[in-house]
């Protein structure tokens, strides 16, 4: 398989993804369907912590390790083939709001809000979303008002990863709306023991089981001064600033959603005996076979190419766009030609494909819809052929 080869590969990556492996194997395989049933124990979280596999990002000073996006992927892709909503809480603590308080946040606010997320011990969210606001993020209706050494929070967030099981959250609002949005927004660490932050529900979601994803709403919430992220108005710049890695851990995420229900395919069409012969031996399902070992292959090396451009410090947007969306929308595909082929077992929960099929659905919209990826290479291939 490609991910082993040295081609790709370094000899430390190899090593890397062969350790966490065998932690899914020890840790999470054993209890992968039971925990989908909601919510992930907070004793995994922390032994991810533990283990590091929450720092890859991280600087040391953090209790991070700064190995960067190329064993985030490995992180990403490992975990979520055997349990897809446990990584989607991992990413969502420490990447997602981690990343914003590690490289906008005060040395002080790095050691109370971040080290914990890193270690495991707390968990963290973010809080884009609204009921009226998704991929518009600059049609954002929270607001925050200054009232002497505090900010005033108001409105809600939906949709929020971790929302009801979070410590804390790296909120967006709009804290000057006499300015364009994109000027006017800023970012705030909350607290989420803080007076006037509630969970409205957790939303019943058709897959992502082992997750939490919550309607939040913030009523008078008083956040002090020094729970600002990074200066008024920086709001916007901090949202957009982690999106490129946050794309590409998605596409691994995607290949692991992807490649579980394909070893299963592929081993069950070589047992599986029709019309005295193997079903692999049919055109209908060995076809299939093929497509998906396409998938895979591609969407990993599209995967590892915007992560090598991350780590080496380049721009990656079209590359990150393109990975996220090819390997979304062929995990769908994959997992639901692994289904196909196991037939009616398929079906049933007697096998996990189905599992995976439902979590892979998600992705094609959360972290930035089909739409908006393409949306994105267009515009980026714009900027290549007709440079201002």
């Amino acid at each position: 398989m490609d991910y082993l080869s040295k081609v790709l590969w370094t000899d430390d990556e190899i090593a890397f993804r062969q350790e966490v492996r065998e932690f899914c194997d020890k840790e999470i395989a054993p209890i992968a369907d039971e925990i989908d049933k909601g919510p992930y124990p907070r004793e995994l979280i922390r032994k991810l912590g533990q283990v590091g596999y929450m720092g890859v990002l991280h600087d040391e000073s953090a209790g991070g390790s700064k190995r960067g996006v190329s064993y985030e992927i490995i992180v990403a892709e490992e975990i979520s083939a055997v349990n897809a909503g446990l990584d989607m809480a991992r990413m969502a603590s420490t990447t997602l709001y981690g990343m914003p308080v590690s490289k906008f946040g005060t040395a002080e606010q790095k050691k109370k809000y971040l080290e914990p997320i890193v270690r495991g011990e707390k968990i963290g969210c973010i809080g884009i979303s609204e009921p009226n606001v998704g991929s518009d993020t600059a049609g954002m209706e929270t607001r925050a008002e200054k009232d002497g050494d505090e900010w005033i929070l108001n409105g809600e967030k939906r949709f929020i990863t971790n929302g009801s099981q979070a410590d804390f959250m790296c909120t967006f609002a709009i804290t000057d709306p006499s300015v364009d949005a994109k000027d006017g927004m800023s970012a705030f660490i909350l607290d989420t023991t803080s007076d006037g932050f509630s969970v409205i529900e957790d939303h019943e979601l058709l897959g992502m089981k082992s997750a939490r994803v919550s309607w939040l709403k913030m009523e008078d919430v008083r956040i002090p001064s020094d729970m600002l992220l990074g200066v008024p108005g920086q709001g916007f710049e901090i949202l957009m600033d982690e999106l490129d890695s946050e794309r590409t851990a998605i596409a691994a995420e995607a290949i692991g959603y992807g490649r579980t229900p394909f070893e299963i395919a592929v081993k069950f069409a070589n047992e599986r005996v029709q019309f005295g012969r193997p079903i692999r031996a049919f055109e209908g399902v060995s076809f299939k076979i093929s497509d998906m070992a396409v998938k895979l292959e591609a969407g990993r090396a599209l995967t590892l190419t915007a992560a090598r451009m991350l780590d080496s410090g380049q721009k990656a947007t079209k590359q990150a766009s393109i990975a996220k969306l090819f390997t979304t929308e062929a995990a769908i595909e994959i997992t639901n030609n692994a289904l196909q082929i196991l037939g009616g077992s398929g079906y049933t929960t007697d096998y996990p494909v189905e599992r995976f099929l439902r979590d892979a659905r998600l992705m094609t919209i959360g972290g930035g819809t089909a739409e908006i990826m393409r949306f994105l290479i267009q515009r980026e291939v714009y900027k290549e052929f007709f440079p201002r």
